[in-house]
């Protein structure tokens, strides 16, 4: 008898870096279950393998349970869950409202958080699985002009080595935090062809992360080769940003 597919829910899991993470899954075989708000106008799609979609704002709580309430009955497990819906507009801290610190820490915080706890009791009735947290480089260094989004990520890390220990063994719990990565929203960011060149320049790979290369971490961390990894974060930022002083500099350049 053949082993069912796994069953892998990827929010935001239709368009740019949630795009690429449900592509490799299918790749992998799995079953592909993304969400967001609204219908995309196209679903991932890798040969006969087609993502399903299922309409809920990762934000509203009632909405969020009853979704797990669906792929319970529907799929009778969960495998996988990879907590990616997230993002922030540039706003500087000094002109940010409260009520848009909210919904950024809404969105990035506290819905993962409330996915996260309901993928868990799933995963614990059955025979367990993986969380994912798509965290950023934002959590780990000053993140100006999108300070609220760089907390909720720092607050993701945390949060990641907290339920990993509290949800163990049974359920792994992990994170991937990229640098910069290359999107249909990221002249948003980045400005047009020469800003993403520029900030390239500024990357040892001397590349933007395409959301394939996030999609590959974490198909390997939700695979029996990471099963010893827990509470961990993959940091993926193709080695990271050039430090300001080797330009600055007058001697010793590299």
């Amino acid at each position: 008898m053949s082993t069912p597919s796994r069953i892998t829910l990827v929010t935001g899991g239709a368009k740019g870096v949630g795009r690429g993470i449900s592509e490799s899954f299918l790749k992998r075989g799995d079953r592909v279950l993304v969400c967001g708000r609204s219908a995309p106008d196209t679903l991932p799609v890798v040969g006969d393998n087609a993502a399903e979609f299922l309409a809920v704002d990762v934000r509203d709580t009632a909405a969020v349970e009853q979704l797990f309430a669906t792929i319970a009955e529907r799929y009778g497990r969960l495998d996988v869950l990879v907590n990616n819906a997230g993002g922030a507009p540039f706003t500087l801290a000094d002109q940010a409202s409260p009520r848009l610190h909210e919904k950024i820490f809404a969105l990035n915080l506290l819905a993962p958080f409330h996915l996260a706890q309901q993928a868990n009791r799933l995963m614990q009735a059955g025979d367990g699985g993986t969380i994912i947290f798509i965290g950023s480089v934002s959590g780990l260094r000053p993140s100006p002009g999108t300070a609220a989004y760089g907390a909720a990520k720092a607050a993701i890390l945390n949060l990641t080595q907290t339920l990993a220990v509290e949800w163990a063994p049974k359920v792994r719990v992990v994170a991937v935090s990229p640098g910069p990565v290359q999107t249909e929203q990221s002249h948003l960011h980045y400005g047009d062809a020469a800003g993403l060149a520029a900030v390239a320049r500024t990357i040892p790979m001397q590349r933007l992360a395409q959301p394939d290369d996030v999609g590959a971490a974490c198909v390997w961390l939700a695979s029996s080769a990471a099963a010893y990894a827990t509470g961990t974060n993959l940091l993926l930022h193709g080695g990271g940003e050039r430090p300001a002083f080797l330009d600055a500099a007058t001697v010793n350049k590299t």
